[in-house]
């Protein structure tokens, strides 16, 4: 097969998709009258068309209602959550009451580890991924700070072999055995951002448990990216955004997830509030902090109506496709394809201009595609901006691509092959 072949086949592919129709379901970006290839869902999702009638409903009930909204109406605001915890609850593969949407990504993980980071003087240490995304840096430096440790000596992180960019399993797991009397708290994420390295969440959970610790993730880049089953891998909280995968628009409402497991346990520390509050007796505005049952006793302030109203609009569309097995059988094909692609345009230069950083493995990877530009790495991503193709650019050399599988096509893969492959043409020629 030619290069120029793979666009017959691209689109031959595209027709048999069970999911095409679902990209009618969102709005692209334009430029010169065009539409964006959009390869960015893994920083920001795309806004569903649903999105403007949802928004506008409670915007309604807003001018309608006014403060009888929070109990009268169609969707009344104290219990709106409840139809996306019904929602959320497929995606990360847990019942409902062990998720619900609030606050935004770094506070939530910080109202988590205030319950879940209990350290000692023999045990505080926190094991995490290295190169994970900053938020997740600087909150466990200031945790560990505010219980009073130097993070240069309660911070493990585990890194990556000499000369290779993604870690090992095995080497996670032996990083928290021959640390195990020491940790209290092992943090990774599922995906790692930069590499797209999707973890073994299930093992790592295994293990942390083995040697006594606590063990959480940051699902930033996994959730509505991958299946996950937090409630049968024994996971002991997580939490995410919305705005990546999940399409709730920018800066959108976080949720959590605590494991069942530990709503019975009395000594769990939390900095609570008013709507975390026994929901029956709330209003009795009584003194005595007596926690809402489930992951809703986490909850600190009230509903914010407005961002979950967008992340209601999203989650309609997850349960239309049938959640996340469809969605993840199509996002294995977009970046074997993607990989595809990228190896094409080096076959055809005849080198290797460009260099795949995320696992080949299928299982070991979500929908985003890291690659490194051997030279000229900003130039040939402004080439891609130039004509309409939007991925996400990295300091010193990485090129991030997501083919997301609500919205991106294998037409679109191949066209930023195509591009990739006619700068590079004319880098190499200047």
């Amino acid at each position: 097969m030619t290069f120029e072949n793979n666009l017959t086949f691209a689109q031959s592919i595209d027709q048999q998709d069970p999911l095409k129709e679902m990209r009618n379901e969102y709005l692209f970006p334009q430029q010169n009258g065009k539409p964006f290839i959009y390869l960015c869902g893994n920083s920001l999702g795309l806004q569903p068309k649903v999105a403007k009638e949802v928004l506008g409903k409670q915007l309604d009930n807003w001018h309608n209602l006014a403060v009888e909204g929070w109990f009268e109406g169609n969707e009344p605001w104290m219990f709106y959550h409840k139809e996306l915890k019904r929602l959320m609850a497929p995606i990360v593969g847990a019942s409902e009451q062990e998720v619900c949407p609030m606050n935004t990504l770094t506070v939530n993980l910080h109202l988590l580890m205030v319950s879940f980071y209990r350290p000692t003087k023999e045990r505080f240490k926190i094991i995490m991924e290295a190169g994970a995304f900053p938020s997740d840096q600087y909150a466990l430096e200031s945790q560990v700070r505010f219980h009073g440790f130097d993070p240069k000596d309660a911070i493990i992180e585990v890194a990556p072999k000499q000369g290779e960019y993604t870690l090992k399993t095995e080497d996670i797991i032996a990083a928290i055995k021959t640390n195990g009397n020491e940790i209290a708290l092992v943090l990774f994420g599922g995906i790692n951002y930069f590499t797209g390295q999707l973890f073994d969440m299930e093992a790592i959970t295994k293990a942390g448990h083995s040697i006594g610790a606590k063990v959480g993730f940051d699902l930033a880049h996994a959730a509505g990216n991958v299946p996950l089953q937090l409630h049968n891998w024994d996971v002991d909280f997580a939490c995410w955004c919305s705005y990546k995968y999940q399409n709730a628009g920018p800066g959108g409402i976080s949720g959590i997830f605590v494991h069942e497991k530990h709503f019975s346990d009395q000594s769990l520390h939390r900095f609570a509030g008013w709507w975390g509050y026994q929901e029956k007796n709330r209003f009795l505005m009584e003194k005595g902090f007596v926690p809402e049952a489930g992951a809703d006793g986490w909850q600190v302030s009230c509903t914010q109506v407005m961002p979950m109203a967008l992340y209601h609009a999203s989650l309609q569309l997850f349960e239309k496709v049938g959640f996340m097995e469809p969605l993840r059988k199509k996002s294995k094909l977009l970046s074997a394809y993607l990989f595809y692609i990228i190896g094409e345009v080096n076959q055809t230069l005849g080198f290797e201009q460009f260099k795949i950083i995320t696992p080949q493995n299928a299982d070991e990877r979500g929908a985003q595609v890291s690659i490194i530009a051997k030279s000229d790495g900003k130039k040939i991503f402004d080439h891609l901006v130039k004509n309409n193709v939007l991925g996400d650019w990295r300091e010193p050399n990485v090129i991030r691509l997501s083919a997301v599988p609500m919205y991106n096509s294998f037409e679109d893969v191949f066209k930023t092959g195509e591009l990739l492959l006619t700068v590079s043409k004319s880098i190499n020629n200047d």
